[in-house]
This record gives C-alpha cells, sequence and structure tokens, in this order.
C-alpha cells in the first residue's frame, strides 16, 4: 500500500531507511506484544492516549501497538516509523485501527511534515532511542500547533547511585548496540523543559509494578505543551 505524508501527496518510493536495526525489530515485535499484558502495557498506552482529540502525530510508532487505544475523537493520527521491519508491522496494526492512521517513514529529526499541523503528538518509548534528542524535540515543537499537547510515555534514568551507574555503564557499552539505539540513562522529563515546553501533570511508574526491578523499569507518564504565546 502507498505510504504518505501528511500534506504533501503520496511518496512514490520509500526513502532509504533513517534506522536499520532487522534483528532488534523482529525481537522487539515478539517481546513487546507479550509485555502488553504481562507488563501492564496495555493501561499505559489507554492512560497515554485517553482524551486526545484532532490530528495527531506519533513519532517512532513502532510496531503500531498504541493504535488499538486511541479515542474515536482523533480523526488522523500520522504514525512515523524509520525502520523497516517495524514499520511494515505497523501498517498492518493501521490496517485494524478504528481510527485512520496514516504509517510514514521517516525520521524524528526531521519530520516529514508541515509545521504547526497537528494538535498533538505521541512520544511513546522513543526518546531513548532518537540520535539526537534536542533536534528532535525541536520537531516536535515546530509540527505542534501553539497550545498543542505532548502526551508522553517513556523510560529513562532512576533509582539509586548504583542503578545510575549501572545504567551510564550499559549506554556506554553493550545495550545501545544490542537494542536498536536505546540507551538507559537519558532525562525525558528534563529534556522536554530544555525544549521549551511547559509540564503538566506527570507520574513515574516501575515497568514492571511488581516484579524484580531492571535498569529499563524507570518510566514517566506525562503530559506537556508547546506555550500558545511564543516569547
Amino acid at each position: 500500500m502507498p505510504l504518505r505524508s501528511a500534506g504533501s501527496g503520496t511518496i512514490g518510493t520509500v526513502p532509504r531507511d533513517a534506522v536499520h536495526h532487522p534483528l532488534f525489530a523482529r525481537y522487539y515485535a515478539r517481546f513487546s506484544v507479550s509485555a502488553e499484558s504481562r507488563l501492564g502495557l496495555a493501561g499505559m498506552r489507554d492512560r497515554l492516549l485517553a482524551g486526545l482529540s484532532g490530528r495527531v502525530i506519533e513519532i517512532g510508532a513502532g510496531n503500531g501497538l498504541n493504535f488499538a487505544h486511541y479515542p474515536s475523537a482523533v480523526s488522523e493520527v500520522v504514525a512515523i516509523e524509520p525502520e523497516r521491519t517495524l514499520r511494515h508491522l505497523a501498517v498492518e496494526s493501521a490496517l485494524r485501527s478504528e481510527v485512520p492512521v496514516d504509517v510514514v517513514p521517516g525520521a524524528a529529526e526531521k519530520l516529514p511534515v508541515k509545521s504547526e499541523a497537528f494538535d498533538a503528538v505521541v512520544l511513546s518509548l522513543v526518546l531513548c532511542s532518537v540520535r539526537d534528542v534536542p533536534r528532535t524535540l525541536a520537531e516536535v515543537r515546530r509540527v505542534l500547533r501553539p497550545g498543542g499537547v505532548v502526551r508522553f510515555f517513556e523510560h529513562g534514568r532512576g533509582g539509586g547511585p548504583a542503578m545510575a551507574f549501572t545504567q551510564r555503564a550499559l549506554d556506554r557499552t553493550l545495550w545501545p548496540p544490542l537494542n536498536g539505539g536505546c540507551h538507559l540513562a537519558r532525562d525525558p522529563v528534563a529534556a522536554l523543559r530544555a525544549a521549551g515546553f511547559e509540564l503538566g501533570p506527570y507520574r513515574r511508574v516501575l515497568i514492571p509494578e511488581k516484579g524484580p526491578t531492571l535498569p529499563t523499569s524507570y518510566c514517566v507518564l506525562g503530559t506537556a505543551w508547546r506555550p500558545a504565546t511564543e516569547e
């Protein structure tokens, strides 16, 4: 099926993949489906997306597990996914979605959409793996209308000194190349604040809530806004 970029017509050929992690993508696709119930992520997605409406852009859509959780008030979702294997799975998820979903190739640092075109941006377990967090959030700000909302569910830095040391050590060694560029010690709340977003309510959660605490367990679920008036 053709992939469309919002506001720019039909893309005849898919551009060169922004990232390429075929082995990780296959592993992630299997693990993420089981994590929906086993780790409680399905309920987290419901809370992440509740109350959204209008046009939404989801950055780093993965295999499209969020699509089934969008409320009916959402008129369109443009889902950006740079990894080819995950993008193909996201297209299959989009076909089953009750809201219109358009799966588009592209990089978070250079989104293939018009400025101020969306009412909401969804960031779901993506800031850990982008190459450039400030540039990604500058793009989020660009494509979001003034006063528009950012919904985020991210993992990152957490725990005491021993866990912080472990997260940093893994980030410097094996973790990113084995896990699709993922980093464990980033701070998504601080990054959003530094990018000029107004932070709304957010809460820190452990995934899984019961069970062993892992370097990936420290998550944050919340809301931010692009200021309605810019200085």
